[in-house]
Formats: C-alpha cells, sequence, structure tokens
C-alpha cells in the first residue's frame, strides 16, 4: 500500500494517472448535482416554519461542510510535505486552499441570504458566523502567503505552518452553537442523529457528495497543472509539451 501511495506521488506518475480518475470525480458529480437538485427543489417539502426558505440549506450546509473538510485536508497535507517533502502533497495543499475559499464564501452569502428573511439582517456578529469568517480570512492568508515567496518550498513551509495553526478554528467553528449562546440553529445532523425529514436529508446527502467529487476533479485537475509549472525542467514535462504542441 505504502509503495502504491509512493509511487503516485510522483509527479509525472500523477500526471499520467491523475488524467484518467478524472472522469470517476466528474460524471458521479454531474449525475449527484442534478438528482440532489431535483430532490431538494421537487422532492424535499418546504419546512413548517421557514417555507421555500429552507431549501437554501441544500447548499449552504454542504459548502460549510466542505470549507471545513477541505481546510482539514489542506492542513493534512501540508503537514505531510513538511514532515516528509512529498511534493504532490504540497501540490494538493496549495491547489485546494482556492476551492476552500470558493466553498467557505459560498457558505457565508447563502447564510446571509438565509438570515436576512429569518433574523431580518444579513449579518449578525453570531460565534458560527464569525468563526466561518476568520476562516475565509485563513485561506485568503494561505493564498497570499503561497503568492509572497519567489520559492515553492520556502511558501509551502511557511503556508503549511500557517495551515497547521489555524486548524485551532474547525472545533470552534463546529461546536460554537454549543459553546455560546447562538442565533444560529443547532446541527440537525451529526454521527449519533438526524432530526430532519427523510427527504430532506437525503436531499441534503446528495448535493454534499456531488460537492465532495467537484472537489476531488478540481483538485485532479488544477494538480496537473500545477506540477507541470514545478517540474518544468524535466524530461517527462517536455516531452508532454512537445507531445501536445503536435
Amino acid at each position: 500500500m505504502w509503495k502504491w501511495i509512493q509511487a503516485f506521488a510522483s509527479p509525472q506518475n500523477f500526471y499520467r494517472i491523475s488524467e484518467k480518475i478524472i472522469p470517476w470525480f466528474l460524471y458521479p458529480f454531474i449525475v449527484l448535482t442534478l438528482v440532489g437538485l431535483y430532490w431538494s427543489l421537487v422532492v424535499s417539502p418546504a419546512d413548517y416554519q421557514q417555507g421555500d426558505s429552507v431549501r437554501i440549506m441544500y447548499v449552504h450546509v454542504p459548502a460549510a461542510w466542505m470549507s471545513l473538510f477541505i481546510y482539514v485536508v489542506m492542513a493534512i497535507a501540508g503537514g505531510i510535505g513538511l514532515i516528509w517533502q512529498i511534493k504532490l502533497a504540497n501540490v494538493v495543499a496549495k491547489v485546494s486552499a482556492p476551492i476552500g475559499a470558493a466553498f467557505t464564501f459560498l457558505a457565508l452569502v447563502t447564510g446571509a441570504v438565509w438570515g436576512k428573511p429569518m433574523w431580518g439582517t444579513w449579518w449578525v456578529w453570531d460565534a458560527r458566523l464569525t468563526s466561518e469568517l476568520i476562516l475565509l480570512f485563513l485561506y485568503l492568508a494561505y493564498i497570499s502567503l503561497q503568492n509572497a515567496f519567489d520559492n515553492p518550498k520556502t511558501a509551502s513551509k511557511a503556508s503549511s505552518v500557517l495551515a497547521i495553526v489555524g486548524l485551532v478554528n474547525i472545533p470552534i467553528i463546529y461546536y460554537s452553537v454549543e459553546w455560546w449562546n447562538s442565533l444560529h440553529q443547532g446541527s440537525s445532523v451529526s454521527v449519533t442523529k438526524v432530526s430532519m425529514q427523510i427527504d430532506m436529508f437525503i436531499a441534503l446527502l446528495l448535493i454534499s457528495f456531488a460537492f465532495k467529487f467537484l472537489y476531488g476533479a478540481l483538485v485532479l485537475m488544477r494538480a496537473r497543472d500545477e506540477v507541470l509549472v514545478r517540474e518544468q525542467n524535466s524530461r517527462w514535462v517536455k516531452a508532454v509539451v512537445m507531445r501536445d504542441e503536435i
């Protein structure tokens, strides 16, 4: 298993194998998105209190979950790059940051759209919202650090340390509604309970899995481009470029 991971971590092997893997992420994303939208807009009922405004949840909640998930992946990949000096881990961490920032921004925007009719305002300095906003700033700071150094190794080290330190914000986001008096509603889905109507839960899962497949496809596509840039002086990259030009 470890030998397979080491082989896949080789930039040349990754570039070759990832091309075949990408469709296995894209096609499930398309199917799950179409089915998820149908389930969210047609099958799933309106909430007895929120009405059709509850349908924003089917984008907001999966986007919020992805913002946390991607940050953890980014920090772990950065840690692997720091400890074992695996080039591909640093690449995964770097290309994940803009994707995670986009999902975090989407979670904040959809939360604001939901908050206006529910709370009467677009924004409140609630513990959950504020810690999610801090997460967006962490993503942006990571991206800025990556672009602040000409040397990719130095950039990866500095940004990875920031990502690992920023992990402290993840449990704060997750448990904020329990630790503080929060306007934000508590979790309806956890490991031990699902306190929502089954069709709502199915719609939520469909979109959540669709977002994960989208993330996988985007990471592979962006990582392929990043690998070519970092390995541009390698023979195999020159061979790929010549092949594409023919």
